[in-house]
């Protein structure tokens, strides 16, 4: 899934391509359409497909933010409103002339929603898997979860809610794994990067939160930081289907330390995996106490 580092590689690309710009026209793909009928939520949340595109024709895109891990679309119209995007699993934007100029079959397959911009060129969204999400809402408040979001980690603020959030009742009884996943505790920090900020810190995935000092989870946090830092500027991590708006792969996998790992970088001992809040988490038995 992409976190933090690749929806902020998405949202950087896109800005100097999009910002002022018209959406001149919109296609909702037939996958979505057929989902809809069926009573399903593919991708468009709470808003048909006509709806989408009657919506969207003709706004003109004044920003693009990212905010923890959606991108958010700032458009006019007769009044602004924010076209929320989250990834999802599988899910990317791409900026070309024509879909045929997407790189990879397996994204021109499954591309669900295409704006054609006014300079003649289209920002389409693919989503291999259809987890992801876009909502249109007249102001953030109106889809409550996003108001429940972590600050940002860059953020001065940021590091006393996480000590705050980790030490209340909710968290401090629950892995340090699970509590810094949690994008109310922490703003983008999915199970890579949680993982890596970990065997970095040298931290056993399950040790319970109120059992690391503060001491510790101040530098953990720091931790987090400088290792969002690092793939933000590697261009983002490539599993299997992140891809920025070019269709080019990310190069932070490359420099991952345990994360997919079958033997520790640092000891050479075999790591060991388990599941944490639903997502496998690897870690070596050695290294990670």
């Amino acid at each position: 899934m992409p976190e933090l580092p690749e929806v902020e590689g998405v949202v950087r690309q896109i800005r100097p391509v999009a910002i002022g710009k018209r959406v001149e026209k919109v296609f909702v793909s037939d996958t979505i359409r057929v989902s809809k009928t069926a009573g399903k939520e593919a991708i468009l949340k709470r808003i048909g497909a006509d709806s989408f595109i009657e919506k969207v024709t003709g706004a003109q895109i004044v920003g693009v933010e990212r905010r923890s891990k959606y991108i958010y679309f700032s458009l006019r119209k007769e009044e602004p409103f924010l076209l929320v995007n989250h990834l999802g699993m599988s899910g990317a934007w791409f900026y070309t002339d024509s879909l045929l100029s997407i790189p990879e079959e397996k994204f021109r397959k499954h591309v669900h929603v295409v704006l054609t911009l006014n300079d003649g060129n289209v920002l389409a969204y693919s989503d291999i898997r259809r987890f992801g999400e876009m909502r249109v809402l007249g102001e953030e408040g109106e889809y409550p979860p996003l108001l429940l979001m972590a600050p940002e980690p860059f953020e001065e603020l940021a590091l006393q809610h996480f000590l705050d959030m980790s030490e209340s009742t909710k968290y401090r009884n629950k892995p340090i794994k699970e509590v810094i996943m949690d994008g109310q505790v922490i703003s983008g920090a999915g199970n890579i990067y949680a993982t890596e900020a970990l065997f970095r810190m040298k931290i056993h995935p399950n040790r319970m939160a109120h059992r690391i000092s503060r001491k510790r989870k101040v530098e953990l946090f720091q931790a987090i930081v400088a290792i969002l830092l690092e793939s933000i500027e590697a261009g983002g991590s490539t599993i299997s289907d992140y891809r920025n708006i070019n269709g080019e792969s990310g190069g932070m996998q490359n420099r991952f330390a345990i994360y997919g790992k079958k033997q520790c970088m640092a000891c050479g001992r075999a790591t060991k995996s388990l599941k944490i809040g639903g997502r496998t988490s690897v870690y070596c038995p050695s290294c990670q106490k």
